[in-house]
């Protein structure tokens, strides 16, 4: 099992951590069928789940999510594979660290949870002890196969995050938890970063990180992220960012999205200045992404001075509400000075 003071070392050692990109886009590449599955690739074409990992970490990836984002019972049941729940779990695993057991650098496996699908009482029919044995199960297939921490990404709902906390607690592995955050700065249940920053805070040591993924657009999640930055209490745990590459727009009848290697280079140099731990891509984020993200970040080409018309020039605009949201936080031509990247230095030489 990694111990949380392990990820703690090899971001003091490097100063930040590189997640991966996109899971469904470059599978499509490789020929997934729009409303497949691809969780079920674990098992019937697991070269093609490695293919992806593998290449993510040539384009210089510290951190690797499976391939098990909806693969929990409930998704899973809508393809009549639910009794396949704990085999394609141990399935994603295990590809995810044989790739890392063969590479050069030390790559960690974070294990992909996302939301059931269901809404939890009284919004839905989903009751708590359900959605906990629910995430309980994928977790336990995550966790049997190898994973050395645990992801739980894509959340909106308060009460469902803290089940998938409480399942993976129970399986004692470290934690990492992403809200998606949409239009004006809020999650699809109208939750804002602070709500996510105190849950998260409230389950640690076992939570050691949070932040934001997915939503609508790399500027909307610069938003959240200054947000979160300033909403944290406790420095010892982790700020994440993992933005979709640029937006999703219909092309030909398919789905694209319109982030450049350049924007989200500049994305994540723009995370990273802000106080971002770990930066990584989501929907939409090929490797040439990530190996763009890995050049600005390597190169030092951080913005130093963070305001709204930097962010917006750089990465498009955004919303009304996200920018009422920040607004308490940043003010034009401040500089925005990460405390945790402070916190990690001392910590560093206090283990000297």
């Amino acid at each position: 099992m990694l111990n949380k003071s392990i990820i703690h070392q090899l971001i003091v050692e490097k100063g930040y951590l590189i997640a991966d990109g996109a899971t469904g886009t470059n599978f499509f590449s490789m020929g997934l069928e729009s409303g497949y599955p691809p969780e079920l690739w674990n098992i019937e074409a697991p070269y093609n789940v490695a293919e992806n990992h593998e290449k993510f970490i040539q384009a210089g990836a510290d951190i690797i999510l499976t391939n098990s984002f909806g693969a929990n019972r409930h998704r899973l049941k809508l393809h009549k594979a639910e009794n396949k729940t704990y085999e394609i779990n141990y399935a994603a695993a295990e590809i995810a660290k044989n790739v890392t057991n063969n590479s050069k650098r030390n790559i960690l496996v974070a294990g992909s949870v996302g939301p059931t699908g269901e809404l939890i009482i009284p919004l839905g029919q989903l009751t708590k002890e359900n959605a906990i044995e629910t995430f309980y199960e994928q977790i336990k297939g995550l966790k049997d196969g190898g994973v050395d921490l645990i992801w739980i990404e894509t959340m909106s709902a308060e009460e469902e995050m803290e089940c998938a906390i409480i399942a993976a607690k129970k399986n004692n592995l470290p934690i990492i938890c992403t809200y998606s955050f949409d239009t004006h700065g809020k999650s699809m249940m109208g939750l804002e970063p602070k709500s996510l920053a105190r849950l998260a805070e409230k389950h640690y040591p076992d939570v050691i990180g949070y932040g934001a993924n997915c939503g609508i657009g790399a500027s909307e999640l610069i938003g959240t992220i200054i947000c979160l930055a300033n909403e944290r209490i406790n420095e010892d745990m982790l700020l994440i960012a993992k933005g979709n590459c640029g937006i999703p727009e219909f092309i030909e009848g398919k789905i694209a999205y319109t982030g450049t290697p350049e924007l989200m280079a500049e994305y994540a140099s723009l995370a990273r200045a802000i106080g971002a731990d770990i930066i990584g891509g989501c929907c939409g984020t090929k490797y040439e992404h990530i190996m763009a993200m890995r050049d600005a970040l390597l190169n030092k080409n951080q913005s130093q001075i963070i305001d709204l018309d930097a962010i917006t020039k750089s990465l498009g605009e955004m919303s009304a509400g996200n920018t009422v949201l920040i607004d308490g936080y940043l003010n034009p031509n401040k500089k925005v000075k990460p405390p945790v990247r402070k916190k990690m230095r001392r910590r560093k030489k206090r283990s000297d």
